[in-house]
């Protein structure tokens, strides 16, 4: 039975590369985003592999929801992908919009660990695999940074995660990338990274044995 996967934050970016590179490795896939229309395009390029759930990543009751109807579809959930994030207008923190923050911490932070609380029933029953989205912003200092901070949460509680699934067989990684040519940034940024660098090193690391886990990858552009 091919191996099933659910993603948030996958309409576009990271998230829509490692769904293609997924299901090219054979496995089915859940595409979780508010983006009903890139969900529905992204199924039809995809086809019987891939499922689209829309719903918003702030909500731990629509990510269950989600991921009870992924593995309706498909008969279980083997890893969960929480990719779902945003950065900041305005940098630094005497020049931050507070509401922005609060709106970043509720996607970067409680975001992923919804995705986390919602998905770890499935896969504890399955001996799965968690795979988180940090950022090289998340080991290092930037002045003021609130989005690095946030991605500091991400380390921390990876490794923390980690720690707990190990207990029953289950597996978390952290992907890291430097900066990524993605609709994150208003500019193209051609020279950086490419979402499918980022694919490729996610569905690395789920495909290793189960004796090894790929517990943090950084990704960084040789430019």
């Amino acid at each position: 039975m091919s191996k099933t996967l659910f993603i948030t934050g996958a309409s576009s970016g990271i998230g829509a590369a490692t769904a293609r590179t997924a299901v090219e490795s054979g496995w089915n896939v859940g595409l979780f985003a508010r983006s009903e229309d890139k969900l529905g395009a992204l199924v039809e390029e995809l086809g019987d592999q891939a499922l689209a759930l829309p719903g918003d990543a702030t909500s731990l009751n629509e990510q269950r929801a989600a991921i009870g109807t992924l593995v309706e579809r498909y008969g279980k959930l083997d890893a969960a992908f929480a990719n779902a994030g945003m950065g900041l207008s305005a940098a630094g923190t005497e020049k931050g919009d507070p509401d922005e923050w609060e709106t970043l911490v509720k996607l970067n932070v409680l975001g992923l660990l919804w995705t986390v609380k919602a998905a770890m029933p499935q896969l504890k029953a399955n001996t799965g695999h968690m795979l988180l989205t940090g950022s090289a912003a998340g080991r290092t200092h930037i002045k003021g940074s609130v989005y690095g901070a946030s991605k500091w949460f991400v380390h921390g509680y990876g490794g923390n995660l980690a720690q707990e699934m190990r207990e029953w067989g289950g597996r978390c990684t952290v992907i890291a990338p430097g900066m990524v040519d993605t609709p994150f940034f208003d500019e193209a940024k051609p020279d950086k990274l490419k979402p499918e660098d980022i694919a490729r090193a996610a569905v690395y690391a789920l495909e290793q044995p189960a004796h090894a886990c790929v517990q943090e990858m950084f990704v960084m552009p040789t430019g």
